[in-house]
C-alpha cells in the first residue's frame, strides 16, 4: 500500500514537472522571438529556483546538441529581461531627488536641478586630518586648471595617454559635496540609455544599509537578491561574461571590519560566508573579477582600501564660482531674489566659501530666499551662526505648519526634542560618528517616532524597496548642522540648566528654578559662561583633526545678543547679556601661543563670530598702505596676516616675498600661504639655510601645489642646498622649475 501511494505520488510529480518544463520551453521560444516584450516576473517566489534550473537544463541540452548560437541568444534574451526590470526600477527611484532632507517636503526632478560638480583625477591617498570646512577653504584658494577634471559619466574611461583599463575607482569628497548625487546621476543616465550602455548591470549598495544586515552567513548572490528583487531569479557565473558595476557609497559610514589581510579568499558567487568577507573579495577582485567597482568616501576614510585595489582616485570639489550662481538661479524662481541672494553670498567670504558644498547652497537658498524675500533685501548678519540659527527656525516653522497646522510667525519650539537632538549631536561628535541608530537615539531620550518629524533636522533612510530591513538609520543632513546643534545644546544647558557639559562645572549660587527667572547674569554666572567658552577653545585646540572647530565658532556666536534674540522662545527668559572681552582676550592669547598657523585660522573665524575684527583690520591697513615691509609684527599680527591672505578673495597663484618682509622669519611665518601657492618668488630676499629647511618641508607635503620656485640671489650655503635636496628627493615633491 505504501509503495502504491508513492507510485501515485510520483506520477503526479512527473505530470507537474513535465507541465512546468513545457511551459518554460514555450516561454524560452517566445524569448527568442525578435518582438518579444513580455515582462519576466514570477508571482511565485518559490518557483524562482525551478525556473533557473529549467533554463540551465535548456542551455545544457542546446549546447550538447551543438546549438550554442541559440543557447547564447536565449541567455542574452534572459539578460535583457532582467536588465530592463532593473533599469525601470532605477528610473523610478532616481529620477527625482530630495534636496537637503530626505522625504521632507516635495522632491524635484533630478534633470531640472542637477548641476555638474567639479571632479578631479588624482590626489593624495594620505589622510588629511584637517576639518572638512577647512579643506574647502584651502581648495577655494587654488587657481583653476591645476588638476585634471573629469566628467562623472567618464569616471571609468581612461584619459588620453592612459592605456591601462580602469576597474576600480575611489571618489572622495567632504560631507555634502555631491558624491551621492553624482552616483545617482550616473545610474539614471545608464537606466535611461544615455551613458555607459556597455555595462549590463549596476548594483548600488550603501554602507549605511549594509550595516543593518543581521544575517551572519550569506553569499554574494544572496546579498544582491536581498537588495534587488528585480534579479531574484538570476545568478551570475563566477567567471561570467556580464559587465557588472558595484557602487559602494559612503565608505566612511561602514561599521564592518573589512579585514583585507586576514579574510579568506573567495571566488564563488554562491558560496556562503560573512558580509565582511564578501565585500573584501569583491573589492580585491576575487569575486567577479571582471566587475567594475566604484567606492565613494569622505577623505578621512578613503585610505581603508589597499592601494593595489584602486586604479583611479578622484575627488569631488563641489561647485565653482560659476556653478554656485547657476545653482541659485535654478533653485530660486524669482530671478531678482536669486540675484539678491547671490550678491549677499558674495559679500561674505565665509558664506561664499561654504557654498562650494551643494548642501550648504541648499541651506543658504532656504534661509536667504525667505529672509531677503520677506525683508526686501534688508541687512542681515553674514556669520555662519546666524545662518544656521535662521535655518533651525525655518525648519521648526515648517514642522509646525506641516504636522500641527500651526502658522505662527514665531517658531513653536519643542525644547525637549532640541535638547535631545543636541545631546545626540554633541556626544556623537565626540565619538566622530555621523550616522546613528535607534539605540543611539534612545540613549539621548529621543523617541524614534518623534525624531521622524522633529524640527526637520533628522533624515531617515528606510529599506522600503525590499521590505526586508525595518531598522532606521539617522543622520543630520550635514556635519555642520550636527556641529551647530551640538553647540546649541552646550549653550542651552548652561543658560537654561546652569550646567557646563564641557568642563563639568556647575554654575554657582543659582538653582535651576531661580536661573530661569532672571534676565541678566550675575557676575558669578557670567564667569561660568566664560569658563565654558575657554574650555571649548581648549577642547578645539586639543583635537588636531579640527573636530570641534566649527562647534566652537557656533558656541561663541550664540553668546551674541542678536542670535539670542532669534532664539528667545527657546531660551525662556534665560538670555545672556554679557561682555565677551575676556573670551576675546583668551583667544588672542592662544593665537600668540599656538605654533600651528592652520590651527590659528579657526581662532580668527571665532573672533569674527564675536564681531571682533581688530587684528585683521590692523593688518589689512598695513597691506593697503604698503607699509607692511617696514612694520615690526607681533606673533598675533603674523597670524592675522596668514588669515587675511588665506581667506581673501584673490586666488593664490603667485607668492612674492618682496611684497611683505624680505627675511627668513617672514617666509617661515607665511609658510601656510606658500603651500597653497603655485609659484614662489623668493629671489633677492636675503634668505639663508633656515628658509631652505622650510621649503623642503613644503615640497615634501602631498597637499602642496608648489611647482615653481625662484631662489636666485640668496646666500643659502651648502647646508641650505642639502636641506633643499631632501625636499626635492621626496616622492610627494611636485616641483617643475627651480631657479
Amino acid at each position: 500500500m505504501a509503495w502504491k501511494v508513492k507510485s501515485d505520488l510520483f506520477v503526479v510529480l512527473e505530470e507537474n514537472i513535465i507541465t512546468f518544463v513545457k511551459n518554460e520551453l514555450k516561454r524560452f521560444k517566445r524569448m527568442l522571438s525578435p518582438d518579444y516584450q513580455e515582462n519576466f516576473e514570477s508571482n511565485e517566489d518559490d518557483e524562482s529556483e525551478a525556473r533557473e534550473g529549467a533554463l540551465k537544463m535548456a542551455l545544457h541540452f542546446l549546447r550538447n546538441m551543438k546549438q550554442s548560437d541559440i543557447a547564447d541568444k536565449l541567455q542574452q534574451s534572459e539578460l535583457v529581461v532582467y536588465q530592463t526590470d532593473l533599469k525601470r526600477h532605477f528610473k523610478n527611484k532616481y529620477q527625482s531627488v530630495f534636496e537637503g532632507i530626505h522625504k521632507q517636503g516635495g522632491s524635484a526632478p533630478l534633470e531640472k536641478i542637477y548641476i555638474e560638480v567639479y571632479i578631479t583625477e588624482g590626489g593624495s591617498r594620505k589622510v588629511n586630518e584637517e576639518h572638512e570646512v577647512r579643506q574647502i577653504e584651502l581648495k577655494s584658494k587654488r587657481p583653476a586648471g591645476q588638476e585634471t577634471s573629469i566628467k562623472c559619466s567618464d569616471i571609468f574611461k581612461p584619459l588620453p595617454g592612459q592605456d591601462k583599463p580602469i576597474r576600480s575607482v575611489v571618489t572622495k569628497g567632504v560631507a555634502g559635496i555631491g558624491k551621492t548625487v553624482s552616483v545617482q546621476k550616473f545610474i539614471l543616465d545608464w537606466a535611461e540609455g544615455k551613458e555607459n550602455q556597455d555595462i549590463h548591470f549596476i548594483f548600488p549598495l550603501l554602507f549605511r544599509e549594509l550595516n543593518l544586515i543581521k544575517t551572519d552567513q550569506l553569499s554574494l548572490m544572496d546579498l544582491l537578491h536581498h537588495f534587488f528583487t528585480e534579479i531574484k531569479q538570476f545568478t551570475f557565473p563566477s567567471q561570467g561574461k556580464y559587465k557588472v558595476l558595484f557602487i559602494f557609497d559612503g565608505l566612511d559610514e561602514c561599521r564592518l571590519q573589512l579585514d583585507f589581510q586576514k579574510n579568506e579568499s573567495l571566488t564563488d558567487v554562491t558560496e556562503v560566508t560573512s558580509l565582511d568577507v564578501i565585500l573584501t573579495n569583491v573589492i580585491k577582485g576575487n569575486l567577479l573579477p571582471s566587475a567594475l567597482l566604484w567606492i565613494t568616501s569622505r577623505p578621512a576614510a578613503a585610505n581603508q582600501i589597499p592601494p593595489e585595489c584602486v586604479d583611479r582616485v578622484t575627488e569631488v570639489q563641489g561647485f565653482n564660482d560659476h556653478t554656485k550662481e547657476e545653482y541659485f538661479t535654478k533653485r530660486i524662481s524669482d530671478q531678482n531674489l536669486a540675484s539678491n541672494v547671490i550678491s549677499h553670498i558674495k559679500s561674505s567670504r565665509s558664506l561664499h566659501i561654504m557654498c562650494h558644498i551643494p548642501v550648504f547652497c541648499w541651506i543658504a537658498a532656504t534661509v536667504l530666499g525667505v529672509i531677503l524675500g520677506f525683508s526686501g533685501g534688508g541687512q542681515m548678519s553674514k556669520t555662519l551662526t546666524e545662518m544656521y540659527t535662521y535655518f533651525l527656525i525655518f525648519q521648526t516653522k515648517q514642522r509646525s505648519s506641516k504636522f500641527e497646522n500651526v502658522h505662527d510667525l514665531d517658531p513653536q519650539w519643542n525644547k525637549g526634542v532640541i535638547l535631545g537632538l543636541g545631546k545626540l549631536a554633541y556626544e556623537q561628535l565626540e565619538k566622530g560618528h555621523l550616522i546613528f541608530y535607534d539605540e543611539d537615539l534612545k540613549e539621548c531620550g529621543i523617541d524614534v517616532r518623534e525624531a521622524a518629524v522633529c524640527s526637520g533636522i533628522c533624515s531617515q533612510i528606510f529599506r522600503e524597496e525590499s521590505g526586508l530591513y525595518q531598522e532606521k538609520v539617522f543622520c543630520f543632513l550635514h556635519l555642520s548642522v550636527q556641529e551647530y546643534l551640538a553647540a546649541l545644546y552646550v549653550f542651552l544647558m548652561m543658560v537654561v540648566e546652569g550646567k557646563d557639559v564641557i568642563s563639568r562645572h556647575q554654575a554657582p549660587e543659582k538653582s535651576n528654578k531661580l536661573w530661569k527667572k532672571i534676565l541678566n547674569l550675575s557676575p558669578s554666572m557670567e564667569e561660568s559662561m566664560i569658563i565654558l567658552q575657554k574650555s571649548a577653545v581648549d577642547k578645539a585646540l586639543e583635537h588636531e583633526d579640527g573636530r570641534f572647530d566649527l562647534f566652537l565658532r557656533f558656541l561663541l556666536g550664540l553668546s551674541l545678543e542678536s542670535n539670542q534674540t532669534l532664539l528667545h522662545g527657546l531660551l525662556q527668559r534665560g538670555r545672556i547679556q554679557m561682555c565677551n572681552d575676556k573670551t576675546i582676550s583668551y583667544i588672542k592669547a592662544k593665537i600668540r601661543e599656538v605654533p600651528s598657523s592652520e590651527r590659528v585660522i579657526n581662532l580668527f573665524h571665532c573672533l569674527n563670530e564675536l564681531n571682533d575684527h581688530f587684528l585683521v583690520e590692523e593688518v589689512q591697513r598695513l597691506l593697503s598702505a604698503g607699509t607692511l615691509s617696514e612694520a615690526e609684527l607681533s606673533p598675533a599680527q603674523w597670524s592675522a596676516l596668514v588669515f587675511v591672505l588665506l581667506t581673501s578673495e584673490q586666488k593664490l597663484d603667485e607668492f612674492d616675498l618682496k611684497k611683505y618682509i624680505r627675511s627668513d622669519e617672514c617666509l617661515l611665518r607665511l609658510q601656510p600661504v606658500v603651500e597653497e601657492s603655485q609659484k614662489a618668488k623668493l629671489n633677492s630676499c636675503g634668505l639663508t639655510e633656515r628658509s631652505c629647511t622650510a621649503l623642503a618641508c613644503i615640497l615634501s607635503k602631498a597637499s602642496s601645489k608648489l611647482n615653481n620656485v625662484d631662489l636666485s640671489d640668496n646666500s643659502i650655503g651648502d647646508i641650505g642646498v642639502q636641506e633643499l635636496c631632501s625636499g626635492l628627493e621626496n616622492p610627494n615633491c611636485a616641483l617643475e622649475t627651480l631657479r
